[in-house]
């Protein structure tokens, strides 16, 4: 298991001086790009080489948002490779050693010049090496659609989206379905399904859903196509 230490900034909290979602997740992706760089398998050298790890999936569970000024631990390890895809887990963990979130994801392995999945090299992945997978309830990689959703209005992609990939960074479709969903809530899980990267100046469409307590937010090229489907399940905030 790869792990760093933190504390909880000013900049990563909301009005309630907790933890927002999306920097949660994004330490979690920090964790994972910290491994890849201390195993020599970084950015630059994925670049080089035109080849990444594109993220597919995610499930996020929240047991309780961290405090401004708390101390945390992250962690994160590969559960698994198979064919294109790799399998990983994250936790974070407070003072007391308590699990305030944790996440499992699924990666597929990219070939940036032919723009299409490729094998990764077998010594790459035993770099990785593999840990035995998280106890949690492991939901299904596809989520499931409301029958009747909401177009809102639509929006470009912003430079501050896009990542080292050129093209919008895995949380931002987060924070855009948090933005599109239209009131605050108190969020359990989230679960985001990848599905086309969208692009710097590509237009954005959300459709809106509540089933329950899941709040499903796909966000959509105009002409019909998906970039990512998010869903949100919890709790209106008071």
């Amino acid at each position: 298991m790869y792990t760093y230490e933190s504390r909880v900034r000013f900049s990563e909290v909301d009005h309630y001086e907790t933890m927002t979602l999306p920097s949660i997740i994004n330490y979690f992706q920090d964790g994972s790009i910290f491994q890849s760089e201390d195993i020599g398998l970084g950015v630059d050298y994925l670049k080089e080489k035109k080849r990444a790890w594109v993220l597919s999936s995610w499930q996020v569970v929240i047991e309780r948002y961290p405090r401004i000024g708390e101390k945390i631990r992250i962690g994160t390890w590969a559960t698994g490779f198979q064919g294109l895809y790799g399998y990983r887990n994250f936790c974070m963990w407070d003072e007391k050693g308590e699990k305030a979130a944790y996440a499992n994801s699924i990666w597929v392995y990219m070939d940036l010049e032919k723009q299409r999945p490729a094998r990764p090299p077998k010594e790459e992945v035993e770099k990785y090496g593999t840990e035995e997978a998280l106890e949690m309830e492991y939901a299904p990689r596809k989520i499931s659609l409301p029958q009747d959703a909401l177009s809102g209005e639509i929006f470009p992609v912003r430079k501050y989206h896009i990542d080292t990939n050129e093209h919008v960074n895995n949380c931002q479709y987060v924070q855009m379905a948090l933005e599109a969903a239209g009131e605050e809530l108190m969020v359990r899980q989230m679960r985001a399904e990848y599905k086309k990267s969208a692009l710097l100046h590509d237009k954005i469409l959300p459709k809106v859903a509540k089933e329950g307590e899941r709040t499903v937010v796909e966000l959509c090229e105009p002409d019909g196509g998906v970039y990512a489907v998010v869903e949100l399940t919890g709790e209106k905030r008071c």
